[in-house]
């Protein structure tokens, strides 16, 4: 076979395989030797070559036998490795994948060890989480793939992340475990394509058997790392390999996210990490008292304090630790005991952060809804003991949870009088002793509006 008729196998084979395609795979190889029914090709590396025999060979091959009909099969050699050929037949022989390259360990991202399992505390938020990257981190075979986990700031996703890397490498350390911010991939994408090194790029990022990538919606509008991800994930599904997704939010709603990322991103399964509840960061709480205790040995905690944290910090984990430590520091140094004049006064400016502004609005919707009534007739004029006591309780709560004035919490339910607020303020007070029903209804309805 002449260069030219080569040549024109090649732009065959661009109108066949596209541009994108052609210009990764097709455009570098280099025709060899003719012998005996086998064409040689030469190709940059073990793993180009395997991934052209296994994606591209049969069509290569083809195109070809409409220039020289005599040809059996192809020949995928590496040019400095002549010694060492990749094999690809007709009768689709597949080439064993090569053992990825050491160079990936250093692409993976530093872990926390203490990010690990046996720190992370588990509640009703995020149970489904924990029970999914347990099971990924068996390093067996599981049911979903990818994995993807979402949540706001602050509530465990990179502490799974990590705790996923850790026991994947202490189970199975034969496994080729990559962990790596969507920034850091991003990163070593562009330095790959301005240093000319794609080939090594996809070697690494393609040859791994567990990839994890940590908040993913960086990569959102970057139009060419998304079309490399897009890649890299279809190659390790295609092989099987298991991959970790995290986010700051569900795959439909990251914004400028390519339809058919978002696609692939929830094909396997997506779990949210749930804003934590008080019984949760109470746990965790005492779960970190322990830890401090053993380096402040002589500080003495008055009962109720880490209630009082878990109730007014309920927006941020990381924020509700960072608080606890800073308060076993300050009781050291200043030689005193942690009371809640202390806490309060050391931990004024967090307190003060931590305030989340509740509504009337916010309030009567939640309390409509709990009670199952039409926010309309709660406050309607309707009189009915169906409507009015949650109207009453809906009261109460604005009384006790916002800075609105009895006269304006009136004007907001309907237009009534100040003394009517009073009324039913009064009388969910009386019943909140009395029946335990109202009492509980008041404790759900403060969670969920603080949560």
């Amino acid at each position: 076979m002449t260069r030219d008729e080569w040549g024109n196998v090649k732009q065959r084979l661009l109108k066949t395989v596209g541009q994108n395609n052609y210009t990764t795979w097709i455009d570098p190889l280099v025709l060899g030797p003719l012998d005996s029914g086998i064409a040689t090709v030469h190709v940059p590396t073990t793993f180009f070559g395997n991934y052209v025999s296994q994606n591209f060979a049969d069509l290569i091959l083809h195109e070809m036998k409409a220039f020289d009909g005599s040809l059996a099969r192809l020949n995928f050699e590496v040019a400095e490795k002549a010694s060492k050929p990749v094999t690809r037949q007709t009768d689709a022989i597949a080439a064993s994948r090569p053992s990825a390259p050491k160079a990936a360990s250093t692409y993976t991202a530093p872990l926390e060890r203490r990010f690990s399992f046996d720190t992370f505390v588990v509640g009703k938020p995020n149970e489904l989480a924990h029970a999914a990257a347990r099971r990924v981190a068996e390093g067996g075979p599981v049911s979903f793939n990818p994995l993807f986990l979402y949540g706001g700031v602050g509530l465990g996703k990179t502490h799974l992340m990590h705790a996923i890397a850790q026991e994947l490498q202490a189970r199975k350390p034969e496994l080729n475990v990559l962990y790596l911010s969507a920034e850091q991939f991003m990163y070593r994408f562009v330095q790959a394509l301005r240093d000319r090194k794609m080939m090594d790029f996809k070697e690494i990022f393609r040859t791994v058997d567990v990839l994890m990538v940590d908040d993913v919606q960086f990569i959102a509008g970057k139009d060419s790392t998304q079309e490399e991800f897009f890649h890299t994930f279809n190659a390790l599904v295609d092989q099987n390999k298991q991959i970790i997704i995290s986010a700051d939010r569900a795959p439909q709603d990251i914004k400028d996210l390519e339809d058919r990322v978002k696609s692939r991103l929830q094909c396997g399964l997506v779990v949210d990490l749930h804003p934590t509840d008080y019984e949760l960061r109470l746990g965790i709480l005492q779960t970190k008292v322990d830890t401090h205790r053993a380096s402040y040995p002589e500080l003495v905690m008055d009962d109720g304090i880490l209630e009082f944290l878990a109730h007014r910090i309920s927006t941020n984990v990381r924020v509700l630790e960072g608080a606890l430590t800073r308060l076993f520091a300050f009781a050291s140094l200043v030689g005193r005991k942690i009371d809640m004049e202390l806490t309060q006064d050391c931990l004024a400016d967090v307190l003060r952060a931590s305030e989340r502004k509740i509504t009337v609005e916010e309030i009567q919707r939640k309390v409509s809804d709990h009670y199952n009534i039409r926010l309309s007739d709660m406050i309607g004029p309707k009189r009915l003991r169906s409507y009015a006591r949650p109207r009453q309780v809906a009261m109460y709560l604005c009384k006790h949870m916002t800075s609105r004035s009895l006269p304006e919490i009136g004007r907001r339910f309907g237009g009534r009088d100040h003394t009517t607020v009073m009324h039913g303020v009064k009388r969910i007070e009386e019943l909140k002793i009395s029946d335990g029903q109202i009492a509980e209804d008041l404790e759900l309805l403060r969670r969920a509006l603080e949560a």
